[in-house]
Order: C-alpha cells, then sequence, then structure tokens
C-alpha cells in the first residue's frame, strides 16, 4: 500500500515543461531585488526584479513556473512568474517571514516566521492565498524543507533571546499540524531532507547565529526514528544547505568561513572545502547535479562550484547587493513516474515522459536536461540503479 501511495505521489508530480528550468534565482537582501541567473551560460538574465523589503527566502516550483520570494520587512511573499520574470502576486504573510518551500506536487508553500513566537504559513499555488491559521511553533523558524513524497514540512528552528533550545520542528501535511519537536541545540538556520526522505540536514551555528563567527556543524536526523545519528563540524556559521540529486553529497555554505563544505553522506564526513566569496551564504544544486551555486552576501557575487571536482569555475558572477539565496532558488531535479528501487521504475518512467513530451528527446529538452543521456542517467540515479 506505501508504495502504491508513492507511485501515485511521482506520477502526479512529473514535471512539465519548462524553458526555465536552468535559471537561479537570486534574493538580494539589500537592494529589494532578485537577481536572475542562466545557469547555462552563467549570465544575468534581464534587469533585477524588484521585489519586497529585504527579501532573504526563495524557493521554486517544481515544474519552474513560479519563483516565491520572502520579503522578511515587508511581512509579505512575492510571487514570480518565471515566463515574464516579473511579479505577479503579492501575499501578506505575517512578520518576519524568512525560509520557505514548495511542496513536491506544487500545491502548497510553507513560509516560515523569524517571530517569536514562532509560525509557519501555509500558501495554496493556485489562489495565491493563505490557507488556514499559521502553524505554531515554539521558538522562531528560519529554514523549511519538504519531505520527498510530500508528507512532512522540516523547519529548522532558533533561539534569538534568552535561554531555551531551537532544533527542528515536524510538520505533518495532511493535518498541518507538528507531530514531532527535535531539540538540539540554539542556533539553526538551513534544513534539507535527502532526495530519498531518510535524512535531514540541520546547520547550527554554535555561537549565536549567521555571521556570529561560531564554529559551526551539521546535525544529521534519521527521519524514522527522528534522532540525530551524526554531528558533522563544517565550518564557521553556516548557513545555507543543500543535496545533490543523487543524494550523495552535501554543501553547506559556510558564512564566516568564506568556503563550502562538501559533506559525504555514506561517512558523513567533510570530504572538501571550497573557497568562494565573502559571507557564503545561499547554495543550491542544478537538477542534472552538475553545478552548485553559491551566493555571497559579503561579495555581491555567486560563485559556481564543478559538482564532480569540487572546485570553483568561472568568474564570480556580480548580482543586487547582499545576495542571500536562502533555499532552493534553482529548479529541483524532476520527480519521475516510477518507484524507486522498483524493478520497473526505469521503464516506467521513461514510458511516461515519451508519452507526456512526445519523445525523450523533447522531454530532455523540456525539463533542461542537455541530452537524452543526461536525462536517462538522472532517471537511473532517481530509480536507484
Amino acid at each position: 500500500m506505501k508504495n502504491l501511495a508513492l507511485a501515485l505521489t511521482l506520477a502526479c508530480v512529473l514535471a512539465p515543461a519548462s524553458t526555465h528550468a536552468q535559471n537561479a534565482y537570486i534574493t538580494n537582501l539589500g537592494s529589494n531585488t532578485v537577481s536572475v541567473i542562466d545557469t547555462a551560460t552563467n549570465t544575468v538574465v534581464g534587469l533585477p526584479i524588484p521585489v519586497g523589503s529585504s527579501p532573504l527566502g526563495v524557493a521554486v516550483t517544481p515544474d519552474g513556473g513560479k519563483v516565491y520570494v520572502t520579503n522578511h520587512g515587508s511581512s509579505t511573499v512575492s510571487v514570480i512568474d518565471t515566463a515574464s520574470n516579473s511579479v505577479s502576486a503579492t501575499i501578506p504573510v505575517g512578520a518576519s517571514p524568512f525560509g520557505v518551500a514548495v511542496t513536491p506536487d506544487g500545491s502548497k508553500v510553507y513560509v516560515a516566521h523569524d517571530s517569536t513566537p514562532g509560525a509557519v504559513t501555509v500558501i495554496d499555488t493556485a489562489t495565491n492565498t493563505v490557507v488556514g491559521l499559521p502553524i505554531p511553533v515554539s521558538v522562531p523558524a528560519v529554514g523549511v524543507a519538504v519531505a520527498p513524497d510530500g508528507s512532512r514540512v522540516y523547519i529548522a528552528t532558533t533561539i534569538r533571546v534568552g535561554r531555551g533550545s531551537g532544533g527542528v520542528s515536524v510538520i505533518d501535511t495532511a493535518t498541518n499540524a507538528v507531530t514531532a519537536t527535535i531539540l538540539i541545540g540554539r542556533f539553526h538556520n538551513g534544513v534539507l531532507v535527502t532526495p530519498d526522505g531518510s535524512k535531514v540536514y540541520v546547520t547550527e551555528d554554535r555561537r549565536g547565529g549567521f555571521g556570529g563567527g561560531g564554529v559551526g556543524t551539521v546535525s544529521v536526523i534519521d527521519t524514522v526514528t527522528n534522532a540525530v545519528i551524526a554531528t558533522v563540524p563544517v565550518g564557521f556559521s553556516p548557513f545555507g544547505v543543500a543535496a545533490t540529486p543523487d543524494g550523495s553529497k552535501v554543501y553547506v555554505a559556510n558564512g564566516g568561513s568564506n568556503n563550502v563544505a562538501v559533506i559525504d553522506t555514506v561517512t558523513n564526513v567533510v570530504i572538501a572545502k571550497v573557497p568562494v566569496g565573502l559571507d557564503a551564504a545561499g547554495v543550491a544544486v542544478t537538477p542534472d547535479g552538475t553545478k552548485v551555486y553559491v551566493a555571497n552576501e559579503g561579495s555581491n557575487t555567486v560563485s559556481v562550484i564543478d559538482a564532480v571536482t569540487d572546485t570553483v569555475i568561472g568568474s564570480p558572477i556580480l548580482v543586487g547587493d547582499q545576495p542571500v539565496a536562502f533555499g532552493l532558488f534553482i529548479q529541483p531535479a524532476p520527480k519521475f513516474a516510477g518507484v524507486p528501487g522498483a524493478k520497473n521504475c526505469h521503464g516506467t518512467s521513461v514510458s511516461a515522459l515519451a508519452t507526456k513530451f512526445g519523445g525523450l528527446n523533447a522531454a530532455a529538452a523540456a525539463l533542461g536536461f542537455s541530452d537524452v543521456q543526461g536525462l536517462q542517467d538522472a532517471i537511473r540515479t532517481f530509480c536507484g540503479g
């Protein structure tokens, strides 16, 4: 029954065509804009997009059609239409919106509020309106990540004033209620769920938040037991965190170290540290897993890392003032129609893609792959074989 439910979920979220799959959307905290980078050419596309005050969080929908941006100073979320790269809606959500994430089926957006006490707002993407009352969490909410099957949302929480513990709050998307609270430490920012849904990685600054200069760690949580199974020292003031589509590596932007730590998810050991610009903040991986983009808040640039060699390629890309890009600022890797681990997973996905797009060549182009081989590799990675 579980496999059937997962199959239906994945079939529903098979990514439709999008010509904007390879764009990176960078929130510029200091200039109240979003810069758009074409990741095929590593050039900025058009003029910066004006949004609200102090944009921080950003999330691209699975189909690549919309981008949701939290405006921390305006208490709103801006919705960007990627076809025109213009704001199509502005949604009032309450004080201090920070992190944001979209469910795999693209139907809902979860917004974390860095307020005291914390809260999480839910947006219906069909109407771009807030659904129900905010979901209360005990302390300020910062990062947001959604499980691959869409059943749970993980919220990184942090202590801003006084004593107490932060960590991760777990929300059941069926009821929009907090079902578990995992207490770890005090100051947590970035959070992600691995593509197979088995683990959660959450950053912690041991001395008081982003830019505080503290020696930081990443806690690894088992999603079955909600227990911390590893603590990985990464660098100073870790903030953003992202995983490769195959789940083999996790990238952590260390704002105080001006580098990105690379974690091997099998051993949970740092295998590389890649120097980037000043105050590394947001980090995201392209859908094909070949490149990693890092927003450098102190340099007003974005660095590009080759995910094979874990070295910076090319020159930094100049964007707006104080780029943060906290969240999934590049369209996520597509989910396919098969069931990971099942014998017929690859064939099911290929058949579904061929039918939907009129052939694999058209499917590869629509989903942002350079050729059919790249698409086939992505399917095999998704299927686990």
